[in-house]
């Protein structure tokens, strides 16, 4: 598998079998950083520029971590310290930094935005997120479903919550792509757009895989291998857009009743952060307000055993290291 000089922009970008690739790269690596084996000699010397427009904890911490170990450096900018689409356009910052770095990561809201830094960077595009995809997370979650599971095809994957944002598009993708039996369990007015769904099931056809909408909990989860949330609200939402959310969503909500309908071996999965507890400003500004102390996990979910929350948190970096050293050309 050569993918030197590709871009990571959103999974319908890469067929199964890359995916798998970089799945299995990124166990490799994270096997030899546990045995201590340098794994600097190939990238030494490289420069990456990490623009987030929003901020982030993994993401960051992921590329920052991964390309050190790498060999490289970084140069991170955040929404103050760069001019990109203020003073200075898209298509102008790609050709600035594309001169001056050998691979470019961007995390911030509009897709036609990475699209655009990748079309004229000339060099490797790395989408951190977006409004609409988040494919640096996919790899990472396949990861640590692998390594629990060990094969992914035929897998139940149930997303719970809303399944039209970027992760639930990504999500749905990807497990379409690797043969999975993708679920999207949610209020209608948050399942995925129809144009991808129809995308999805296509490809379906050919991997073995399965993509099923449904608002019935119990059927949903029922046998699923892997059960999967996100936060329902973002810091600066109006309390308008909270108010309907939690209504659709509360009944979506990943409780012990819906982890027993899946059974003893089901894993519980969450990008985080998560509101599990009053332990964050947003959610005692949710508790205050709706008077919910838990929101789309509750914390008996979130810490038990099933949880691999912080494993998968870890697989970013060494997914994210996988993705960089697959793509940066030599």
């Amino acid at each position: 598998m050569n993918l030197q000089g590709r871009h990571l922009l959103k999974m319908r970008d890469f067929s199964g079998e890359e995916i798998k690739g970089l799945i299995d790269l990124a166990i490799h690596l994270k096997k030899e950083k546990r045995n201590g084996i340098d794994q600097s000699a190939e990238l030494r010397g490289k420069n990456i520029a990490l623009i987030f427009e929003k901020t982030s904890t993994r993401t960051r911490c992921a590329f920052e971590v991964a390309a050190a170990d790498l060999g490289m450096h970084t140069t991170y900018l955040d929404a103050s310290g760069s001019q990109i689409g203020k003073k200075e356009s898209i298509k102008d910052t790609a050709r600035v930094l594309g001169g001056m770095f050998d691979g470019i990561e961007y995390r911030g809201f509009g897709q036609e935005t990475v699209e655009e830094l990748a079309r004229y960077a000339g060099v490797p595009v790395w989408n951190g997120l977006t409004d609409e995809s988040h494919p640096t997370q996919m790899i990472a979650d396949m990861m640590t479903i692998k390594e629990h599971l060990g094969q992914l095809e035929g897998r139940k994957f149930v997303l719970m919550g809303d399944g039209s944002f970027n992760m639930g598009n990504s999500l749905m993708v990807t497990c379409a792509k690797l043969g999975m039996h993708y679920v999207s369990c949610s209020h209608p007015n948050c399942f995925p757009a129809r144009e991808l769904v129809d995308y999805c099931k296509e490809i379906c056809k050919t991997s073995g895989g399965s993509v099923t909408l449904t608002s019935d909990v119990e059927a949903g989860c029922r046998d699923a291998d892997i059960i999967y949330t996100d936060v329902w609200v973002s810091m600066g939402e109006p309390f308008e857009i909270w108010e309907q959310r939690i209504h659709d969503l509360l009944p979506y909500q990943v409780n012990a009743r819906v982890m027993s309908y899946a059974g003893e071996s089901c894993l519980f999965m969450h990008c985080l952060p998560a509101f599990h507890d009053l332990g964050t400003g947003l959610g005692r500004q949710i508790h205050e307000k709706f008077g919910l102390s838990e929101m789309e996990v509750t914390d008996e979910v979130f810490e038990s055993p099933a949880s691999v929350v912080f494993e998968e948190a870890e697989n970013r970096m060494h997914s994210i290291k996988a993705i960089m050293y697959a793509t940066m050309p030599r």
